[in-house]
C-alpha cells in the first residue's frame, strides 16, 4: 500500500509545533506535495490533512456538481475556501493554527490516522471513542456484508 496507514500519538512542542510522523511524510514525498494540506473535517471533531491524492478527490467530487450553483459552492467553501496548507519544516514539523486544533479539541496530544489517501488528525480522548464506533460499526457492516452474501449463495 502506498498511503496513509496506520495511527501515530504525538505531542505538541514548546513552541506549538508537531513532527508528522515519518511514514507520512514519505506519502506526501512521494506524492509531489510540498507541505501538508488540511481542513476541518465537515463530519467529524478532526481535521483532514493529505497532499495531491486528497486534493484530487476533492475535485472529483465537486466535478459532480454543476459549477456556479449554491450546492457546488457549499461543498468548495467547506473543503477548500476553509483549508489551509501547512509548510513542514527541515526537521518534519507543522505549526498548527488555532482554528484547527479548536475544531479538533487539541491542546498538547493529537493522534494522526491514516485513512488510505488522507489521514486526520484527532484529539487522543475523541479518537479512542471515534475508534470504538468505527470498529463496532465496521463490524456491523461486515456481518450483514457476509450475511447477504449467504443468502445470495
Amino acid at each position: 500500500m502506498h498511503g496513509y496507514v496506520s495511527h501515530f500519538t504525538m505531542r505538541l512542542d514548546a513552541k506549538g509545533r508537531v513532527s508528522v510522523p515519518a511514514p507520512f511524510r514519505a506519502v506526501l514525498g512521494r506524492d509531489g506535495f510540498e507541505g501538508l494540506y488540511c481542513f476541518p473535517s465537515p463530519h467529524q471533531p478532526a481535521v483532514d490533512a493529505g497532499g495531491n491524492q486528497l486534493i484530487a478527490e476533492i475535485e472529483r467530487r465537486l466535478g459532480g456538481f454543476q459549477s456556479l450553483t449554491a450546492e457546488h459552492d457549499f461543498v468548495a467553501t467547506a473543503l477548500f475556501g476553509i483549508s489551509e496548507v501547512l509548510k513542514i519544516d527541515a526537521e518534519g514539523r507543522v505549526t498548527l493554527s488555532e482554528s484547527i486544533k479548536t475544531h479538533a479539541g487539541i491542546t498538547s496530544e493529537l493522534v494522526f490516522v491514516g485513512q488510505g489517501f488522507k489521514f486526520q488528525i484527532w484529539e487522543p480522548e475523541r479518537f479512542a471513542a471515534h475508534r470504538a464506533e468505527a470498529m463496532r460499526r465496521a463490524l456491523a457492516m461486515f456481518q450483514s456484508g457476509a450475511a447477504a452474501a449467504g443468502e445470495r449463495s
